[in-house]
C-alpha cells in the first residue's frame, strides 16, 4: 500500500472521528442549554429528557474512542498525526463530563420543583450555563478551524465564570444565615453552580488541547482561576 493511500485512508478516518466529536458537541451544548432551562423552569420532563439523554453521548465517546484506538493501530500515524488522534481522544472524555455535569444539573430539577424558590437563582444560573455553553461552542469551533486564538480567548473566559460563580456561592451563603428554611435549597443549588462551573473547566480544557494541538507548546499551566471556594466546595461525583 503506497504512502500517499495510507495517508488518504488516515484522513478519511479521522474525518468520520471528527463527525463524531462535532454530533457528540452538538448533543452537549444541547444539554447544558437544557438543564439550565428546565431548573428555571421547573420543568421536569425537559430534565428527564437530559438525562435520558446523557446514554446517547456515553455511547459516541466509547464509539471515538474504539475508532481512535483502531486509526492508531492500523494506521501507524506519524508523531503529528497521533497527537492529532489523542488529542480527539482527550476532547470527547471532556464532552462526557460536561454531560455528565448537565445530568446532575437535572436530576435536582425535580428536587428543588417541590421547594421554594431562592429570589433569582435560577435565572443566574442560566446566565452562567449559557456562558459555559458558548465557551464550549467556541473551543469545539476552535478545533476544527485550528485556531488557537480562538482556544485562548476560551482559556481567558474561565475567569469570568469563576466569577459568576463565587458571587453566587456569596449570596447563598446569605440566603442560608438570613433563613434557615433557605439552608436545603441553597445547598442543592450550590451543587449546581459548582457542577456549571466545572463544566467551564473541561470547555477550558478542549481549548487548551487546541493550542497544543496547533502550536505543538502546552498553554501556561498557570492560567487564572479565580475560584475561591475550591478548597471546602461540596461535589456531585
Amino acid at each position: 500500500m503506497s504512502d500517499q493511500h495510507i495517508a488518504s485512508a488516515f484522513d478519511r478516518d479521522l474525518e468520520a472521528i471528527q463527525a463524531r466529536i462535532m454530533k457528540m458537541g452538538g448533543l452537549v451544548e444541547a444539554a447544558i442549554r437544557d438543564a439550565a432551562t428546565s431548573l428555571e423552569n421547573s420543568d421536569e420532563e425537559l430534565a428527564e429528557q437530559v438525562r435520558k439523554g446523557d446514554l446517547a453521548i456515553d455511547g459516541l465517546e466509547e464509539l471515538i474512542n474504539e475508532e481512535a484506538a483502531r486509526v492508531i493501530a492500523l494506521r501507524a500515524p506519524t508523531a503529528i498525526d497521533l497527537r492529532l488522534v489523542l488529542t480527539v481522544m482527550k476532547i470527547s472524555g471532556n464532552l462526557e463530563r460536561i454531560a455528565d455535569y448537565a445530568k446532575n444539573i437535572a436530576k435536582r430539577t425535580g428536587v428543588l420543583a417541590q421547594m421554594s424558590p431562592v429570589p433569582d437563582a435560577a435565572s443566574a444560573l442560566r446566565r452562567m450555563a449559557r456562558e459555559v455553553e458558548l465557551m464550549l461552542k467556541n473551543a469545539l469551533d476552535s478545533y476544527i478551524q485550528r485556531d488557537a486564538e480562538l482556544a485562548e480567548d476560551v482559556i481567558q473566559r474561565d475567569l469570568e465564570v469563576d466569577q459568576m460563580y463565587n458571587a453566587l456561592f456569596r449570596q447563598f451563603l446569605t440566603f442560608m444565615m438570613e433563613d434557615p428554611r433557605n439552608i436545603t435549597p441553597c445547598m442543592h443549588l450550590h451543587f449546581i453552580a459548582k457542577n456549571v462551573e466545572r463544566m467551564g473547566d473541561h470547555a477550558t480544557s478542549i481549548a487548551e488541547q487546541v493550542v497544543y494541538l496547533v502550536t505543538g507548546d502546552r498553554p501556561d499551566e498557570s492560567r487564572p482561576k479565580a475560584d475561591l471556594t475550591s478548597e471546602t466546595a461540596i461535589l456531585d461525583k
